[in-house]
Parts: C-alpha cells; structure tokens; sequence
C-alpha cells in the first residue's frame, strides 16, 4: 500500500512542509528511517535523528520548527503521537479490506446443527461443534476449535489456534488472539482434612462483550 503525503495530511488534518507528493509504503521509527518510510517525531530528545533520517514523510508537532535542514517531508499536526494512532487505524482497516476472505474452506468440519451467518471465513482444520451460532463477517482462522452451544457475534476474527469451550458467549467485533483459550477451568481446589485438594467443579461459562 502507497500513500503520499498529501493524502496522509488529509487523514490526520495536517499541513505540509516539503513535497506533497512524497511517497512512502511502510511505518519506521525515526532513527531507522528510510526511503519510501513514514515516521513521527512527538519526543523532543528524538529530534536528532530527524536530520539524519533518510525516511521520505515525518509527522511532527505543530510548533515544531527544526534547527537544521531536514530531506523529508514534514506534516504539521496538533499531537503526532495521537496523528500517528489514527494512520495506523486506517493502515489496518485497507489491509483488513485486501484481505477479506469468505467462505469455507476444506478440510473443516462444521456440525449439521451450527448456524453460520453471512460473509464467514472459517479456515481449513477449524472445528465446530453442535448448536455453535456464528455472526455475520467473522473470520475463523485455521485450527479453531468451537464448542457445542457456543455464541459468537458479527465481525468477530478468531485467529489460529484458539479454543473456545461449551456455551461461551461472544459479542460482536471481538478479537482472539492466537492459542487462546476460552472458558477453561479457573483455579478451584478445597482443602482436604488429610492435606489433599479436591478439584471443584466448574459449572460455567464465560461471556465476553462486544468490542473486546
């Protein structure tokens, strides 16, 4: 993905010092800059590496005025820090955009009872299980496992290798990350008279709530 620096000061409601045009494709620090790069300068003691940073567009602080002469591009906004929180927003939702896949992929197994919502992606090797629901737009990565009266939400991504146990209940635009596990058994042990611990049971579920 290639932004200039005149879209990117449209973004973050920025001014330009330098060439509008300037193009850059990836995000650096500012002292690994390099062409093509986009980097923000908020901490005045970083200010050194802005002369010597080969990166083609900076994001720096509106009163911001350099004591020497800089090559890149420089956009002029209230907070960078924040400016630079909102670029990455927009960076993540254009590759979320390019990479929205549907439909289900083999070998899965999906049981004749779940119900799966409109524009799923669920990958190859993800399990789901009897009664599971599952909301419009959510992505089931691959090696899920979902179990029986299981609710997830819309616009939910469950990345690989998560497991979720029986009736847990997922909102909507929720994000699991990775080899988690949802609704497995907390930490419950009674003492016995003669020193041993009996396991308790756990009886049950989690509830997980929208935008989580």
């Amino acid at each position: 993905m290639q932004f200039t620096a005149k879209q990117i000061s449209e973004f973050i409601n920025g001014t330009i010092e330098g060439d509008e045009n300037a193009k850059v494709q990836e995000l650096s620090k500012i002292e690994s800059g390099k062409p093509g790069s986009l980097c923000f300068l908020s901490n005045p003691k970083y200010e050194n590496f802005l002369y010597s940073s080969n990166a083609s567009v900076v994001i720096v602080g509106q009163d911001f005025v350099p004591s020497q002469k800089t090559e890149s591009t420089l956009i002029k906004v209230a907070d960078p820090y924040s400016a630079f929180t909102v670029l990455l927003e927009k960076y993540n939702e254009v590759a979320a955009q390019m990479n929205n896949q549907t439909g289900i992929e083999q070998p899965s197994y999906i049981h004749p009872t779940a119900k799966i919502g409109n524009n799923v992606y669920i990958a190859a090797f993800s399990y789901i299980a009897e009664n599971v629901e599952i909301g419009d737009n959510t992505k089931i990565h691959a090696q899920v496992s979902i179990a029986p009266d299981t609710t997830i939400g819309n616009d939910c991504t469950i990345n690989a290798g998560v497991k979720i146990y029986n009736k847990s209940v997922i909102g909507d635009r929720v994000i699991i990350h990775a080899n988690t596990v949802i609704c497995s058994d907390g930490f419950g042990f009674a003492p016995q008279p003669d020193g041993t611990y009996a396991k308790i049971p756990q009886i049950g579920n989690v509830v997980i709530e929208d935008d989580v």
